[in-house]
């Protein structure tokens, strides 16, 4: 396993970074190897209990109207937001999804046009659910999307980023691996008792990014002075849901002959079926592999071998 600090080795020593989300499954793991880098971190939490598991040299502030003016911070980066599939999409839910986002995007925003000495740069979070679904197309930030709830998500996510005073990338950000955590703490339960498989024919294709190089290409992102705008944080190799689903099994040493049908899934869960288990987007990383970027864990079954520590 690399050593923390080296996940973010492409920075310039001792930077302030300020991180929303950083209590959650990827902005634990980025703090602790800034922390271990040397770096000065400044985490935006609304319950200091929920930061427990973070170094104790963090600052922690519940607004971000604690920060002076004066303040001098390097780089803001913006992962928060109410996890998109822990339950299912009532309006409610749906208001919820999108408040999470938008609320804090635009509060950073605006403490970035009242901070006397700009960051240098906004990373901003938001996730291949802005191509909306398709059926396996190559798509790079140049692509367009097609309109479902995923996708109206990430347009307001991005939209509330819009004209930050700095430079600014939006990470749209893929299926995160890594232990512990994420998607496969949600998928492992069935899997590890032989029960796993894909959704429908797994035809949908799943783009995914191991959390270690998730933590590394902002890294690299904050550094780069030519990265902006959108910026596909995904693996180079997405692969197909049964191809997931044959992989996970043996990562784990289960069989899979499995598979979930298709037709209950979407009677009882509906769009959410539709988006996040029976659809997908093959996403490519143009522009992170174009500035020079790359890729630790490109494969899927390096990947997983990597997380389950084999």
């Amino acid at each position: 396993m690399m050593d923390p600090a080296q996940l973010v080795s492409a920075l310039p020593a001792q930077r302030h970074l300020l991180i929303t989300g950083g209590t959650g499954f990827v902005g634990t793991a980025l703090v602790a190897a800034l922390h271990a880098g040397g770096h000065r971190v400044t985490v935006l939490t609304r319950d200091r209990s929920h930061a427990a598991a973070l170094p104790d040299m963090v600052n922690l502030i519940t607004s971000l109207d604690a920060i002076a003016a004066d303040s001098q911070i390097d780089a803001v980066i913006n992962l928060a937001g109410e996890p998109i599939a822990a339950g299912l999409w009532t309006k409610p839910r749906r208001a919820r999804i999108i408040a999470s986002r938008v609320d804090v995007t635009r509060a950073c925003a605006s403490l970035i046009a009242r901070l006397e000495t700009k960051p240098a740069v906004f990373i901003s979070g938001s996730a291949i659910g802005w191509y909306g679904l398709n059926d396996g197309e190559q798509l790079d930030e140049t692509s367009h999307g097609n309109d479902c709830f995923s996708r109206q998500v990430c347009l307001a996510w991005e939209a509330a980023a819009a004209g930050a005073a700095c430079r600014t990338v939006l990470l749209r950000t893929g299926l995160v691996l890594g232990p512990n955590g994420g998607l496969l703490a949600r998928m492992l339960p069935p899997f590890r008792l032989g029960l796993g498989g894909p959704f429908g024919k797994g035809e949908n294709w799943m783009s995914w990014i191991h959390r270690d190089d998730l933590i590394r290409l902002i890294a690299h992102a904050v550094a780069d002075p030519a990265l902006s705008g959108p910026v596909n944080a995904t693996a180079p190799h997405p692969v197909t849901g049964y191809t997931f689903a044959k992989a996970l099994g043996r990562a784990i040493k289960r069989p899979v002959f499995l598979s979930v049908p298709a037709a209950p899934l979407r009677l009882v869960l509906g769009d959410f079926a539709e988006e996040l288990l029976l659809g997908g987007q093959r996403v490519l990383p143009a522009k992170a592999e174009h500035s020079g970027f790359t890729f630790e864990y490109p494969e899927l079954d390096p990947a997983l071998a990597q997380v389950f520590g084999r």
